[in-house]
C-alpha cells in the first residue's frame, strides 16, 4: 500500500557495488520503500552490483563520459539541480567523503537547505569527517544529524569533535533472504573469508597465517577467500609460498553469496579496523558461527564470545589458529555457538533498524 504524499528521501552512495557499506546502502533503499517512503539514491561510480528500491540517478554515468575537471563540475551542478528539484525532506549520505575543498563545495553549496544526515562507516573516521577538529566541525557541525553504525564509532566521533548530534543505527540485514531453499552444491568442508582483498585493511595475511599453522589442513577442512582487491595476486602468492594451493581457493566477487555462507562451518573475520562488518550479522543470520579478532570496531558489539561465535585478540597468530582448532575441534561448543547465531541477529533485522531510522526521518 502506497501512502499519499509519501516523504522523499534521497540516499547518496559512492556506489551500489563491491563492500558491506554499499550493501548497506541499498539495504537502506529496500527498507525504507518498504516503510512507504519515496526513495531516491544518487550513486556517484557507475557500479550496481546491489538490489534496491527507488529511483537511481547514476552519475557514474557522466563521469565515464568527461572525467575532467569541468566534467565533475558539471556533476556537481546536475546532483545539485537534483536536488532543488525534488525537495528531499532528508539527504542520507553515506560516502567516504575526503578533501576539504570538495567536500565544503558539497556541504555549503550543493547541501546548502537540505537537511543532511551523514553516515560513518568506518572506526577510520577520517575517510568521513576531515580529521582536523575545525575543519571537521566547519563541515559537519551543522548537518542535521550523524549516525554512526557502531557504538564506538559514535564515542570517538564525540570525544574528537564534541559533535552532539552523533547516533548509533546499526546496518540492517535481510533475515528473509536465508529462508530460501539452497541446495548445498559442496560436498567439501571448508571455513569461509568473505570481503575486499585489501591487505592493509582486511588483513587476510593474518587468517592464511593461522590457518596454516592450525589443524584444518591436515584435518581437510579447506579454506574459501571470496571477494576481489588489489591485493588478490599476493595472497594467492603467499598461499602458494606456503605450500597451501591444495587447501586454500580463491573466489570471484559474488553479490549474493548465500549458498556459500550457508554452508560454511564458519567464516572469519581478520580486519585491522572495521565499522559494522556485514559479514558476521550476515554469517550468524544463517546459523552460520563466526571466528572474529577483536578489531575497533563491530565485532565486540555482534559476536558474544562462546554464545555465538569466538571474539580473539587481534594480530596473533597462535590464538586465532586456537580459535579455529577448538571451533573445529569441540563440538559442543561448535553446536552451542550455531544453535544461538540467528536470534544474536534479529535486533538487526530490517524491521527494527527500519523503525530506528523511521524515527529519527519523522
Amino acid at each position: 500500500m502506497i501512502k499519499s504524499n509519501p516523504k522523499k528521501i534521497c540516499i547518496v552512495v559512492s556506489s551500489l557495488g563491491a563492500g558491506g557499506a554499499e550493501r548497506s546502502s541499498a539495504l537502506l533503499s529496500e527498507l525504507l520503500f518498504d516503510l512507504g517512503y519515496d526513495v531516491h539514491i544518487v550513486s556517484v561510480i557507475d557500479r550496481i552490483d546491489y538490489p534496491y528500491k527507488g529511483k537511481l540517478l547514476n552519475l557514474g554515468e557522466l563521469k565515464s563520459q568527461d572525467d575532467s575537471r569541468l566534467g565533475r563540475l558539471k556533476r556537481l551542478k546536475v546532483f545539485r539541480n537534483y536536488l532543488k528539484s525534488h525537495n528531499f525532506s532528508h539527504v542520507i549520505d553515506h560516502r567516504t567523503r575526503i578533501g576539504f575543498v570538495k567536500e565544503f563545495i558539497i556541504s555549503k553549496w550543493v547541501y546548502a537547505n537540505e537537511k543532511v544526515i551523514c553516515c560513518v562507516h568506518s572506526y577510520k573516521t577520517d575517510n568521513y569527517i576531515n580529521p582536523n577538529r575545525i575543519l571537521g566541525r566547519i563541515l559537519y557541525g551543522s548537518v542535521n544529524q550523524i549516525v554512526a553504525v557502531s557504538k564506538t564509532i559514535a564515542q570517538k566521533i564525540r570525544a574528537t569533535y564534541a559533535f552532539k548530534n552523533v547516533v548509533t543505527i546499526y546496518n540492517a540485514i535481510d533475515l528473509g533472504n536465508n529462508q530460501s531453499a539452497i541446495e548445498n552444491q559442496n560436498s567439501d568442508k571448508y571455513i569461509l573469508f568473505f570481503g575486499r582483498l585489501n591487505d592493509k585493511i582486511k588483513n587476510i595475511s593474518l587468517l592464511l597465517e593461522a590457518y596454516n599453522v592450525s589443524h584444518l589442513p591436515k584435518k581437510g577442512v579447506k579454506l574459501k577467500i571470496l571477494g576481489e582487491g588489489i591485493d588478490k595476486e599476493m595472497l594467492i602468492d603467499k598461499s602458494e609460498q606456503m605450500g597451501l594451493e591444495s587447501d586454500v581457493q580463491f573466489l570471484p566477487f559474488n553479490p549474493n553469496p548465500l549458498e556459500l555462507v550457508k554452508y560454511a562451518y564458519f567464516t572469519v573475520l581478520t580486519s585491522r579496523y572495521e565499522g559494522f562488518p556485514m559479514v558476521i550479522p550476515e554469517s550468524l543470520a544463517f546459523g552460520t558461527p563466526v571466528i572474529s579478532v577483536d578489531c575497533k570496531s563491530g565485532p565486540g558489539e555482534i559476536i558474544i564470545n562462546e554464545q555465538n561465535g569466538l571474539l580473539v585478540e587481534n594480530h596473533n597468530i597462535e590464538v586465532l589458529a586456537n580459535a579455529m582448532n577448538r571451533m573445529l575441534e569441540d563440538k559442543d561448543l561448535y553446536l552451542h555457538c550455531k544453535s544461538n547465531a540467528r536470534a544474536s541477529v534479529e535486533k538487526f533485522s530490517k524491521a527494527e533498524i527500519g523503525q530506528q531510522w523511521k524515527k529519527l526521518l519523522e
